[in-house]
Order: C-alpha cells, then structure tokens, then sequence
C-alpha cells in the first residue's frame, strides 16, 4: 500500500476500521466554499475517481471496483456515500486515503454501526410489586439511588457505598421543565412508564434491515420495534452481524430501561419502580435496531434532539437539556470527527451530552462517541465503590472519563466473577417480556435487572436533569454544558475504595444531592466582583462573604490558614462554597457556626492538586457558615464565593 503524506492522514480516520469487518459506506465532509460542498453531484464524481485511484494503491479495487452511490446530506453537512460491494479493512482504507487526497475533502471516515453497551442482564426478571419510594421495595431493589455512606442494605445486608444519592437531590428538584432525549432503541408502552413523548420522538434508522420496517426512511415516533438478532437473517454469511464472536440475542428493551432510569419510570405511583428525574419528560429517539445503528443516523439524532435542523425531518418541537448516549463502539473520536461535530452543535445550542465509556474493560479513549470531545464520559461503578470489572476507564494520564456512577458490579464485592449478587449487583428498571417485538401493556409489562455503563450513564444524566430543574425552579439561567460538568466534577464524592492507578475514572462517584445542591446556587465568575479581602495568608479577621459575590484575588503562602463567612438565612434551599482560578493548590474546610480547620470541620474538598474546589449543602442549617481555605502549596489569583438560594 502506498504511505499516505501527513497532510493526507490527517483528514481521515481508520481507526473504526477492524480485520473482519466490512464497510460499503462512508461520510465525506467537503471544504467550506468548494464546489462539491455546494452539489451533490459534484461530490459524486470526486467519489467516483477516488476509486479509480484507490485502485493503483489496492489491486482488488481495481479488478473488482464498486460503483458508488450518493446517500444524503447529514445534519452536519457531510455527505453519505456507498459502495455496491462492503470492502475488506484494506480496501477501505485504500478507498478513504483516495477521497482524502483530493484538495476539496476536509475529512472521511467510515459510517460504522454503533450499538447498545452490551448489558450484563440478572438471571430473573423481577415480577411487579406495590410500592412507594419510601416503602421496602425501592430499598431493596434501588439502593444505587441511597446515599453511599456504607449504610447496610436491607436483602444481603453489605455496606452500600456505591449509591448516588439521588434521595438528596429529591429534597431540590424532581425534574420539572426539563426534557431528557434519550438515543437508543426507543421506548415501549408500559403500565409503570411515562411515554407522552412517545410519538413526539423519532426514528431515525433508515436502512429498514437496520430499522425492521419493510422499506428504507425515517418514520415519526420513538417506539421500540425490537432489535432481535435471532433467526437466519441476521447472520454474518447473510449481510447480518451474527457470527462466533457476536452471537444471536433476544430483543434488550434497552431504551425503555435507560428511559426508565433517568426519569421515564413513574413514581410514588404505588407501582413497580421509581425515576430519577421523575418529573422531566424523556423524548426518546431510536437510532439502534437490529446489529446496531449507524453513525450517520446517530449524528443526525444528536443534532435533532438537541433543537437543530435535520433535512427532510420536522424540527423537534421538544428540545432536549441533556442527551443520554448509552451506546459506542470501536474507534477514537477527534474534533474533526462527525460525531464530534454533531455533539459540538448540541453544545453550542445549550444540550449536555452524556455518553456511556463502554464495557470493553479498556481505555475509555479507544471508544467512540465516548472520546468525542465535548461528551460527558461515564464510568461504572460497584456497590463497593470500586470500578466495575467490565467498564472502561482512564488509562495514566487520560481524561477522557469525567466520573463514575453506579451502573453494577453484578457478583460479590464488585469482583470479576463468582456469585451474582442480587439485587444490589444490578440496576432496576421497566422492560418488555416479548423476545423479539414488544408485547403488549400491561401482559408485557416486567422489570429487569441490569449492569453496565449503560446504567451508569442515566444516573449522570438525570443528576443533570435536576440540576436544571433546580435552576428553572429558583428562576435561575440554565448552566452551560462546560458548568454542567465542573460542578459534576466538583461535587463527585471520592470512592471508599482507592481506584486503582492504572484503572481511574475520572473526578470519583457521582452525588446528585451535592451536584444539584451545587447547580442551584451555582453563580458565575466573570472575572469581576469585589477584589478586596485583604492578602490572604494567616488572617486575624473572618473576611464576610456577600452572597453570589465573587472574592478574586485571594492569595496565600504554603500552609497558611484563611477564614471567610457567610451568613445563611432560614430556609435556605441549597448552600455552595467554593474556591475556583489561580495559581497554586488549596483545599477548604467547611463548618457552621465556628470556624474550620483541617481537624475540626463538618465538610471539606481537598483535590489532589489545583484551586477548584467545592462543598454543596442541600436543606442548610439557618447560621453563619465559615469557609477556611488552606494553601496546600502557595496561592494567588484564587477567587472564593458562596451561594445559597432562598426560601421563595
């Protein structure tokens, strides 16, 4: 094979690309202003001489060459061609490097089907019993919603360290006025499930092989058609992805469990299980059918959900706060990646996307969209707070993971194998009873128990669900996807177990109460507030915080010792102290009604280096709260501010 130049790699990625794969499509983005970016049928003919050359490089390309179609125009203006024949991994690559040496091309890649994390399901599904929230059942089956404090749980009485607390973020927000998209196989009806945004969803799998339906196209609505891959159809030798490695499966249900987590299940209902975000309502988008869903659909679903415009789709009139992404695959993702681009305009439009690392057991960075910038990447989590022994992570020195969150261990002490421990090694939600189309409610109706990043992922997407929810009930801005995260990251609790160096996951163990706490008296710093305070260092006086005020400018030598104060009022919803900007490393101590210090104090975020630092207080006691923060190494420019929201 012919070596491509730099200039020439840059503007593909192969990375997708695997031995015994096969490809007959691929996404090619023109440069702005060329004629081929303007016309499709420009755009054709470039593709249709880059076989041509493919050829000189890759003999089989020119003994057998495929014609080339044009597909479509996609939400981020690449364009979709195929090829009459699926290429081997070597005539794919020979074929893309073509495209990209052609001057008009900014960038191609393969349209690789992506697919549901795959799910580590409990031997039994769980027949549906009465309860409320607060009644044994939702203690028992859901104590990754519990606070991770080690309390026992109540079936095999082991320490829970792993939950999320979502209980503490219940006390600030339930999720109203916020919509939640989920990308995955869609939703089914079910007596415990609420699905008004059923038909307001959308399908958008178009290769009807993919979607089920008996012709190619988009069709109206989220529903789960099923994504069986049972029978002779779906084998390998028959065009389908079954084969020794990949065998055949009944259908998941796996959007209605993920839907399900993050806010769709119905609560304090009396019935079966309880939501996250209870309040928002989830649009739910199907991208993933049978052996997967593709990038180009994927994509399109991401800039759709998140309020941007998609040819020949109705604008979505439910745009979504944050995405949920519970699926991936093979592949790094770059920002000139499409995937990368679509996420981007979600950004830009406001919507936090939150994306599943992967089961895989290996760095987190050769995943994708999990390595898309601009995601929020989740890890999973045990009971024991340890890294769950399918999930991905963060290799030394990666970032690509943000944080974990309970998505099951499965067997006893988060171990790689053994005995399944039941219920707490699992995730419960609603699913269907049908093993390939859905049955119907209520006779379909069941609940499952489930592990992976997949259940990991809805935990992080409802905690920002509710932090929004906060922010809307306290007539608050919403924060930015880039706020989303830091506050995530600020508030995540550290894991009882220390991870493992060459295994991490990022900031530590999600606490939605803290995160929303956070989130609902969250204040931004622009750079600007009162620049007093004084030279930091050992203070003879409490310097007093005004509220939402930010204090820049704060500045301290190694080990020195400084005291600041709020006053909270009675019935004060939330309470954040925080340390953010500068140079150096501190940590804060926090304590009402006397001042802190590093052995004395009722909260405290000590980082392991760096100046963000942050303590969030739901429900916070009516007193003078006292913040003293100490220079672990000397300080300067550090900003310190402390936010409460009042009592309407």
């Amino acid at each position: 094979m012919v070596s491509a130049s730099p200039t020439v790699a840059a503007k593909f990625n192969t990375s997708a690309l695997r031995t015994e794969g096969s490809y007959d499509r691929f996404i090619v983005r023109y440069v702005d202003g060329s004629t081929e970016k303007a016309s499709t049928a420009a755009a054709l003919q470039s593709v249709q001489a880059a076989v041509a050359r493919a050829g000189a490089m890759r003999t089989s390309l020119s003994s057998s060459a495929p014609s080339v179609s044009y597909g479509r125009k996609l939400a981020t203006g690449s364009d979709l061609v195929t090829t009459s024949r699926k290429l081997t991994q070597a005539e794919a690559a020979a074929f893309m490097q073509s495209i990209a040496a052609d001057p008009a091309v900014a960038h191609v890649a393969p349209d690789v089907l992506r697919h549901a994390i795959g799910d580590i399901k409990a031997h039994a599904n769980l027949d549906p019993t009465a309860f409320t929230p607060n009644d044994p059942n939702f203690a028992k089956y859901q104590t990754d919603y519990l606070p991770g404090d080690g309390t026992l749980t109540t079936t095999n009485k082991v320490a829970n360290y792993g939950g999320v607390n979502v209980k503490g973020a219940w006390d600030l927000a339930d999720g109203t006025g916020v919509i939640i998209a989920v990308i995955d196989t869609g939703i089914v009806k079910h007596a415990d499930v609420n699905t008004s945004l059923g038909d307001a969803g959308y399908d958008f799998i178009i290769d009807k092989f993919v979607s089920g339906r008996t012709a190619d196209g988009r069709v109206s609505g989220g529903w789960d058609l099923g994504d069986w891959t049972t029978g002779n159809t779906y084998k390998a030798t028959n065009g389908g992805c079954v084969d020794a490695n990949n065998p055949a499966e009944a259908s998941s249900w796996h959007g209605t469990h993920v839907s399900s987590a993050s806010g769709a299940e119905l609560t304090n209902n009396a019935v079966g299980m309880a939501g996250m975000a209870y309040n928002a309502r989830v649009l739910p988008i199907r991208a993933l059918g049978h052996c997967g869903g593709y990038d180009s659909d994927i994509n399109d679903a991401i800039v759709w959900a998140a309020g941007g415009h998609v040819d020949g789709v109705p604008d979505n009139q439910n745009r979504a706060q944050v995405i949920n992404m519970s699926l991936g695959g093979d592949g790094t993702c770059a920002a000139s990646d499409d995937a990368a681009l679509a996420i981007a305009q979600a950004n830009a439009l406001g919507t936090t996307v939150v994306v599943a690392a992967g089961n895989d057991g290996e760095s987190a960075s050769l995943s994708s969209p999990s390595s898309c910038p601009g995601v929020i990447t989740v890890a999973s989590t045990g009971y024991t707070s340890k890294l769950s022994f399918y999930s991905n992570y963060n290799s030394p020195g990666e970032s690509v993971v943000a944080l974990g969150a309970f998505g099951g261990g499965v067997y006893t002490n988060d171990a790689a194998s053994g005995t399944q421990l039941n219920p707490e090694g699992f995730a419960w939600q609603a699913i269907n009873t049908g093993t390939t189309t859905p049955k119907a409610s209520p006779s379909g109706d069941t609940y499952g128990g489930m592990a992976g990043t997949s259940q990991a992922t809805p935990h992080v997407t409802a905690a920002v669900a509710l932090m929004q929810s906060a922010r809307i009930s306290a007539s608050l801005p919403l924060l930015k996807p880039a706020e989303v995260l830091s506050i995530l990251k600020s508030t995540a609790r550290i894991p009882n177990v220390n991870p493992d160096p060459s295994m991490t996951f990022g900031a530590g163990i999600l606490d939605a109460g803290a995160a929303v706490a956070a989130a609902a008296a969250y204040v931004p710093d622009n750079g600007g507030g009162d620049n007093g305070g004084g030279d930091g260092g050992n203070q003879d006086t409490t310097i007093p915080l005004t509220n939402g005020v930010v204090l820049a400018n704060q500045s301290g030598a190694t080990g020195s010792s400084s005291v600041y104060k709020l006053d909270v009022p009675a019935g004060a919803l939330a309470l954040t102290l925080r340390t953010l900007g500068g140079t150096g490393n501190v940590s804060i101590y926090v304590k009402a009604g006397s001042a802190a210090s590093a052995t004395d104090y009722d909260f405290k975020s000590a980082s392991s280096a760096g100046n963000t630092e942050s303590v969030a207080i739901s429900r916070p006691k009516t007193a003078t709260y006292y913040i003293t923060v100490v220079g672990e190494s000397a300080y300067s420019g550090v900003s310190v501010v402390g936010s409460y929201v009042a009592a309407k």
